[in-house]
């Protein structure tokens, strides 16, 4: 789970303080990073080379070039000696200080790690993060960036503020149950149904935590059960979601738009 101080698991502060470290300004393989990790991080390359995608598809503090994979589709990245990446300059500004760092000895006491890293920002709210460890567990959601700044500001003058999760796939988020983002909370996101026609229903944004492709898989069954009819399903989906309905002239789209809110991932 995440430390609440910079927000950050330790494999995730291992990896920006070995690209610290190793810095020169210039694009480095995604596979040449695991292995600079590889010498503060006691545990094999696949869980380094996953925490630093999952970094890299947050898109905030690495600059990242190839294909990283994409988190509406759920398609996966291109491997490690394929894909590069650097620091941001948001990350460079705002992540580290040696000065104000606390550091302990690495696993094999041959290099210095940072405790936590002095992280000017609230980075758990604003990548959100899921995580369990030993008798806890953690799921925090993403947040607006600009939102949250106000919100600090807010807290600097001590002014009342109330922020909400907002998430990078678009859709619909309903917060009234979310209860400050304490255990017990729930927020329901909705898909963006629009209708085209009278036989077309578009898809263009999915709801958080699902992809374009498991939308599809659970409308398909709620056909096989009966709960919708359609005709067929196009994903069309590029850099953005976009899944065509085509419904049968007998069917009306606004029921099918209730329906699919009701029996499918269109609503979570």
């Amino acid at each position: 789970v995440p430390h609440i101080v910079d927000g950050l698991k330790p494999v995730q502060r291992r990896v920006l303080h070995a690209m610290y470290v190793n810095d020169d300004g210039t694009l480095t393989k995604a596979a040449k990073v695991v292995g600079q990790v590889m010498a503060y991080h006691p545990h094999g390359d696949q869980s380094i080379f996953g925490a630093l995608v999952t970094l890299g598809q947050k898109n905030l503090l690495i600059d990242t070039q190839g294909n990283w994979g994409n988190i509406i589709t759920g398609d996966p990245n291109a491997a490690g000696r394929y894909i590069e990446c650097r620091l941001s300059k948001f990350a460079k500004e705002v992540v580290f200080n040696p000065k104000t760092t606390s550091w302990i000895r690495s696993y094999d006491g041959k290099l210095d790690e940072p405790i936590e890293l002095p992280v000017k920002f609230p980075l758990l709210l604003a990548q959100g993060t899921e995580g369990i460890a030993v008798g806890l567990a953690s799921k925090i959601l993403p947040h607006n960036f600009n939102e949250l700044i106000d919100a600090s500001i807010a807290i600097l003058e001590e002014k009342e503020f109330e922020i909400y999760p907002d998430f990078p796939t678009g859709g619909f988020a309903d917060c009234s149950k979310y209860n400050k983002g304490l255990r017990g909370g729930v927020v329901k996101v909705r898909a963006k149904l629009e209708k085209i026609d009278k036989n077309t229903i578009a898809i263009t944004e999915v709801p958080f935590g699902k992809t374009t492709h498991a939308l599809c898989d659970s409308i398909l069954k709620a056909k096989e059960k009966g709960k919708i009819k359609i005709k067929k399903i196009d994903d069309l989906t590029s850099a953005t979601a976009n899944i065509l309905i085509h419904l049968p002239n007998d069917v009306s789209p606004d029921k099918t738009i209730d329906a699919l809110y009701a029996f499918t991932a269109c609503e979570v």
